[in-house]
């Protein structure tokens, strides 16, 4: 598939074009509701699977059922992001106004994050072919392990990262609108949004091991791994605040996913010896998918374990949790001034792949 300057310029410019429309429609800081997270999710998935047609259209049916593959798959693992996303967001108590203006920037960096892990990868495959092999054990790895390690396992404020901005630069006691930095007293200091940001950004590097390999297994062409990737990561905000009330109901939705990595593993791992048509993969994705949330939404979650809560840091305010955590000793006081924000005692369960 031969894919011109122009087509990846043309992209380029219409994410661009794209992301500064979402920027512009959530300049000021406000709660999103159900009925706004709905049509921005409805638009989001209808660009998505608008593209499908436009691959078609250009370069015929086989590249559009991978783009399509890719775009599920991609879409799927996202919503898995979620639940992590939202212990983020609990962990710092971020004010649910501020809460889009941290996930556009987290998604701006993930749009070159997973540029750079796409190239990366596809310059491994074509110059090492038994690469393939080693993404597709890694992706069995990572499902037994999904199966094996249930339940969200995370702690923001363990990241290296995270840690790492506390030592470098101050980090004021109180979240400062959606600034993520200030000066005072003609020093530059950090507000817990850059933080939180920081957080989200370092969660969804991780995700990308398991992502980017996930749709190198569907297709070799980089324009439809990214595309794909890109589209699928563009709507993950307003995914985000749609479902951010009934994450807890996809219970079942982690051993979706581990099922489809490790169905993707296999295939990568017999692809020089079972050739496996395109319009099957993406069956098999759509199916097991479609599985996990139908099984989810028939059986009651299991019931939250109170011994696994974790009463320390968890449940401090923003500087508080990251002074915990990295030895600071700044004020742990905040004044929130979101009554929705989460309380002592929330407890977030689901699956998550960011337990490694």
């Amino acid at each position: 598939m031969h894919v011109p300057f122009w087509a990846w310029a043309a992209f380029v410019a219409a994410l661009v074009a794209l992301l500064a429309i979402d920027l512009l429609a959530h300049r000021r800081a406000h709660v999103i509701r159900l009925r706004e997270a709905a049509l921005w999710s409805a638009l989001w998935v209808s660009l998505g699977i608008g593209f499908a047609f436009v691959i078609w259209a250009w370069q015929g049916p086989a590249a559009a059922g991978e783009y399509t593959a890719a775009w599920l798959l991609e879409k799927s693992l996202s919503v898995d992001n979620l639940f992590v996303f939202a212990l983020i967001f609990g962990y710092f108590r971020v004010p649910r106004e501020y809460q889009h203006r941290v996930l556009f920037y987290g998604v701006l960096g993930a749009l070159v994050l997973r540029f750079a892990f796409i190239a990366g990868g596809m310059a491994l495959l074509n110059t090492f072919h038994f690469i393939i092999y080693v993404f597709g054990a890694f992706l069995v790895y990572t499902a037994v392990k999904m199966v094996r390690d249930s339940g969200v396992d995370v702690d923001p404020g363990q990241s290296r990262a995270v840690k790492l901005l506390r030592r470098v630069m101050p980090v004021t006691d109180e979240y400062q609108g959606q600034r993520f930095v200030l000066r005072r007293a003609g020093k530059l200091v950090a507000t817990p949004l850059l933080a939180v940001l920081v957080a989200v950004e370092t969660a969804d590097v991780l995700f990308a091991f398991d992502s980017v390999p996930a749709a190198l297994g569907v297709t070799d062409e980089t324009f439809l791994v990214y595309s794909a990737n890109a589209l699928a990561i563009l709507g993950l905000r307003s995914l985000f605040f749609l479902l951010s009330g009934a994450l807890d109901r996809f219970h079942h939705l982690g051993t979706g996913l581990a099922v489809i990595l490790a169905f993707i593993g296999v295939k990568m791992l017999l692809t020089d010896v079972v050739h496996m048509p395109i319009a099957v993969s993406l069956g098999v994705i759509g199916v097991l998918l479609t599985a996990s949330v139908i099984w989810s939404l028939v059986t009651p979650p299991p019931p939250a374990d109170p011994d696994e809560e974790d009463p320390g840091a968890a449940h401090l305010p923003p500087v508080a949790a990251v002074g915990a955590v990295t030895g600071g000793g700044q004020d742990a006081s905040i004044r929130s001034e979101d009554p929705t924000a989460p309380r002592d005692g929330d407890v977030l369960s689901g699956s998550s792949r960011a337990d490694r």
